[in-house]
């Protein structure tokens, strides 16, 4: 029969505070997986689904939902902004933004016209110019690229040629430097077999996606089985060894 040493209050407390973080911080990657499963759904759901005025969501765009508008505007050619290398091409290459103006507006309209490969090279690939006069757009409403780590500050406004280059997206620098507001999010446009860049807009999740989350999770609750098993085997009573009669 086993037997058990009697535990250390301590050791007990410290056991049940461990084992209940894990479970708690693997719980919470469960959480965050299902939300970005439902982020998903909601995004393909928004990618086929006919699109409405933007006006009728430009300002106050609903929280939890990626709408498909269409929208007249001219194009601010001259004013281009390059993504440097985004991370879903191994090549290489740049996401391309453009400022478009509304009639009537003073907002002007961030547009993703999408990736454009690179060559090989730390050139930016050549653009190719945007039409003149006024334009009939569109595609899905989105939240703006994450920021991430924004070392060195503004490097829009060291820049005096354009195209501009950055290795982030910062909405409110970019109006800064165009000197005008901007519409909270941005337009990345539907894919067309005739254009030149490849709009494939899937759901950026900066390296976290659902399946991430759920190995961390499983990860977390790993730690807690261990820390329970490692409790059991320490409190273990050794049985005494037989010694033989000479």
């Amino acid at each position: 029969m086993t037997r058990w040493r009697r535990p250390a209050w301590w050791s007990v407390l410290l056991t049940v505070a461990a084992a209940a973080l894990f479970v708690r911080l693997g719980v919470w990657q469960l959480d965050r997986a299902a939300y970005k499963d439902s982020l998903v759904r909601r995004y393909a759901a928004a990618a086929a689904a006919p699109p409405v005025p933007f006006g009728q969501v430009a300002v106050a765009p609903p929280a939890d939902a990626f709408p498909r508008v269409t929208v007249r505007g001219r194009w601010l050619a001259d004013r281009v902004y390059l993504l440097d290398n985004p991370h879903h091409d191994a090549r290489g290459g740049v996401e391309v933004y453009a400022p478009l103006a509304l009639p009537g507006a003073s907002r002007l309209l961030l547009v993703d016209l999408g990736f454009l490969p690179g060559t090989g090279n730390e050139q930016a690939p050549p653009l190719p110019p945007l039409p003149a006069g006024e334009a009939d757009l569109h595609g899905l409403y989105l939240p703006p690229p994450g920021v991430g780590l924004e070392l060195g500050g503004d490097a829009l406004a060291g820049q005096v040629n354009w195209p501009k280059t950055t290795i982030y997206l910062d909405l409110p620098q970019v109006a800064k430097d165009l000197g005008r507001p901007l519409y909270p999010r941005v337009l990345a446009l539907d894919a067309d077999p005739t254009a030149v860049y490849q709009r494939e807009h899937a759901f950026d999740f900066s390296s976290m996606p659902p399946a991430r989350h759920r190995a961390y999770a499983f990860q977390w609750f790993s730690f807690a089985v261990a820390v329970v098993a490692i409790f059991l085997v320490l409190h273990r009573k050794r049985r005494p060894r037989r010694t033989e009669n000479p």
